[in-house]
């Protein structure tokens, strides 16, 4: 076969060049320290390297609402243990006035005052925020729950957060289960409150599974029928807007619990009217106060725990995710440089011998 001059030049050029660019990708190697900058180098890898980054992606989200929530909770937490010795103080000072041997009518009207402010100071805990938004008060978290005569404005929400996937944790519990009673029993049972709807689905059949769901929805359908307008829908809990799960005008609780404000009031009255019976009368109430707020502190420590848990899991989880992503994207540096140097001699090898093949020409056959 007849070999042109043509020929042996772009064989030299195609060699040339694909040594070349052998040398610059391990030379890239070696500057990135990554086997895989590109999906064309390595396809396989380059899709589970992007599954990697966006679990880790996730899981450091999962991290932000986890850290909000614990703080949620750790202020609450805080707020239950405040209000745990209000009462042991009212207890404390019950027992104290509770006989003639150690109070008087007028030991008892001073102690009335300090009551007093025992009762201010549940007021101003129910009334606790973190940053802008009240911890106590359900979905309504930019108004006040209570007012001085301990009346509650909020509503029984729980706020959901989304602590990994397809799972939600309620992080608020409402004021009116921890200061008034509501849905909590004696025997330590505690109906579910209402939950945060995370699907329209799921709002519509909280909207009409309650009992004034009904009546409501009549309403609705009559002002419609008037031309009316209908009653605005709750927006972001941010806002402080009411959720549309909660009836504006909250029924009297039917539950045994105990109203802390109630009891804390009916003890300065006993206290200013020299009411020995009611005094003693007060200790067994200040008790169930007392295992009421227990309880209810028993289950915001059981949420924090379960972050913590969490928590660990998502640290775990992204150290195993950045393992991972470093065991298919990392470059090794011995094999790069043992690579490199390889190649950069095979390119002296192809650079000196093409420099022999293509050395003669025409000129060299004139004289």
């Amino acid at each position: 076969m007849r070999v042109a001059d043509k020929m042996q030049f772009d064989q030299v050029k195609n060699n040339v060049s694909k040594n070349r660019s052998q040398m610059s990708e391990l030379q890239n190697q070696a500057a990135t320290q990554k086997r895989v900058t590109k999906p064309s180098d390595d396809p396989l890898a380059a899709s589970r390297v992007l599954s990697s980054r966006i679990d880790l992606q996730s899981n450091r989200q999962f991290t932000k609402s986890l850290n909000y929530a614990k703080s949620f909770i750790e202020v609450t937490d805080q707020a239950l243990n405040d209000v745990s010795e209000v009462l042991m103080r009212a207890k404390e000072l019950a027992i104290n006035q509770s006989n003639d041997a150690s109070a008087n009518e007028e030991s008892r009207r001073v102690v009335a005052t300090e009551v007093e402010q025992l009762h201010n100071a549940m007021v101003a805990i129910g009334n606790r925020k973190l940053g802008d938004r009240f911890i106590f008060g359900g979905y309504r978290t930019m108004q006040a729950p209570f007012a001085e005569s301990g009346k509650y404005s909020g509503d029984k929400g729980e706020m959901n957060i989304h602590i990994e996937k397809e799972t939600y944790m309620p992080m608020n519990v409402p004021g009116s289960r921890v200061f008034l009673g509501e849905d909590v029993s004696k025997n330590g049972l505690v109906k579910k409150s209402v939950s945060q709807a995370r699907t329209i689905e799921e709002l519509n059949q909280q909207l009409y599974s309650e009992p004034w769901a009904a009546e409501e929805f009549q309403q609705q359908q009559q002002q419609q029928a008037t031309g009316a307008e209908t009653a605005p829908v709750r927006g972001p809990a941010s806002m402080g807007a009411r959720h549309p799960s909660i009836p504006e005008t909250q029924p009297e609780s039917s539950q045994s619990g105990t109203n802390l404000f109630r009891i804390m009031k009916d003890f300065e009255i006993s206290l200013r009217t020299n009411d020995k019976q009611g005094v003693q009368d007060s200790l067994d109430v200040l008790d169930d106060a007392l295992s009421q707020v227990v309880l209810t502190r028993a289950q915001v420590g059981s949420r924090g725990m379960r972050l913590d848990s969490l928590m660990h899991t998502l640290e775990q989880a992204k150290l195993d995710n950045q393992s991972n992503i470093s065991s298919l994207e990392d470059a090794d540096v011995f094999s790069t440089v043992s690579d490199i140097n390889k190649t950069e001699s095979t390119l002296q090898a192809t650079l000196a011998t093409s420099g022999k093949l293509i050395q003669p020409s025409l000129l060299d056959f004139l004289r």
